[in-house]
């Protein structure tokens, strides 16, 4: 897959820019805050209709408009496809994507057409941070691969939160307690669904991420990732979880909160056998998350037959000179977008185009 085309209209700092990307590196170099991760931005809220910097989409529009658009064409095995998003304050549906003509009825819809992996400086929470990082790392990749996922996640999280607030009504009404084993039926359904599709995917992705890796460090250091869930080991997850369900119920119904369930998942991380949220260096942190993003492009070209765009945002400066050599091997495989604040971090990568980016002005 590669990106034919890119418009943004009234999107964070710029009010209409237009570019049509080789199918190799693509560099945006400039100062700070001159727009450069905006450009990447609007190529990944239209991968997962969402930014990876906020989740409030007013912050998108561009100050003093009321409404913003970002389009993007790519080409695949099966033709063309259009992606639009557009933006809105005030208005009761702030957000409308459409694909090609159609309007989507469901963001689930936009999923397949921009399928994208980005490494920016935020996701070095996935290592440094808690567990909710990490589960929303898992969520954005499978929901960009498998919309059936993305589907049990949304019914989970509904199912969670209704019956949490079940556990609360109980506290004011005992005899609703009855209502409590249809509730536990529906997470556990949903529930044994994402732990069968987060268990296979970092199963695969820590093969990738290991052989990632131990090619940045030269072989000096061994990256391991585990599945941990309370189903992560059972044959039958749905029983697994109900189990657990029903011996949790006096607890839950205490503190009238669920304790059971995939919205306690996490996944595990270590270098040379410790853990790394705790032991390992910024250096150290740093390759790992880019191991994990390397895997996630690898494994995304394995599930669709056809690899995904690559958007690195401001990496390489942050490199040795021999992680950044490996990593540009890498990405001569697939399109990229990469930004950085000085070109000669690039020397040695085929740069199909350089724009000069400043104050929301794109300059070939």
């Amino acid at each position: 897959m590669r990106v034919k085309s890119l418009e943004v209209h009234n999107f964070r700092n710029y009010q209409s820019v237009r570019i049509e990307p080789g199918s190799g590196v693509t560099v945006f170099t400039g100062p700070n805050a001159q727009g450069k991760t905006n450009i990447l931005e609007a190529i990944h809220l239209c991968c997962l209709g969402r930014s990876h910097r906020t989740p409030r989409d007013e912050e998108l529009i561009r100050w003093g408009e009321t409404s913003a658009r970002v389009t993007t064409k790519t080409e695949q095995r099966d033709g063309t496809h259009e992606v639009t998003v557009l933006l809105a304050k005030g208005q009761k549906r702030r957000k409308t994507v459409k694909i090609g003509s159609r309007q989507a009825e469901r963001i689930g819809e936009l999923f397949g057409h921009v399928c994208g992996v980005l490494f920016a400086p935020e996701d070095l929470q996935i290592v440094k941070s808690g567990p909710a990082e990490r589960r929303r790392f898992m969520d954005m990749q499978l929901s960009q691969l498998r919309p059936a996922y993305f589907y049990a996640l949304q019914r989970a999280v509904r199912t969670l939160n209704q019956r949490n607030a079940l556990l609360r009504e109980i506290a004011k009404d005992g005899a609703l307690i009855k209502t409590l084993d249809l509730w536990d039926e529906q997470l556990a359904d949903c529930g044994a669904q994402i732990v069968l599709h987060r268990r296979e995917m970092v199963a695969k992705l820590g093969q990738y991420a290991a052989q990632a890796h131990a090619s940045l460090t030269g072989g000096r250091e061994e990256l391991r990732l585990w599945y941990i869930s309370q189903a992560a080991d059972a044959e039958d997850p749905r029983e697994r979880l109900l189990m657990r369900l029903k011996a949790a119920r006096a607890e839950d119904l205490r503190r009238m909160t669920t304790s059971v369930g995939v919205h306690r998942d996490d996944i595990g991380i270590s270098i040379n056998g410790k853990e790394a949220r705790m032991f390992a260096s910024q250096g150290q942190q740093r390759s790992a998350v880019l191991s994990l993003k390397l895997a996630q492009l690898e494994l995304a070209w394995q599930e669709r037959g056809e690899a995904p765009v690559l958007m690195l945002d401001d990496v390489m400066s942050e490199l040795d000179p021999g992680r950044r050599r490996e990593l540009l091997e890498r990405i001569d495989r697939v399109q990229t977008f990469v930004t950085c604040t000085d070109i000669s971090d690039l020397a040695g990568a085929k740069q199909e185009a350089v724009y000069h980016v400043d104050n929301g002005t794109l300059t070939p």
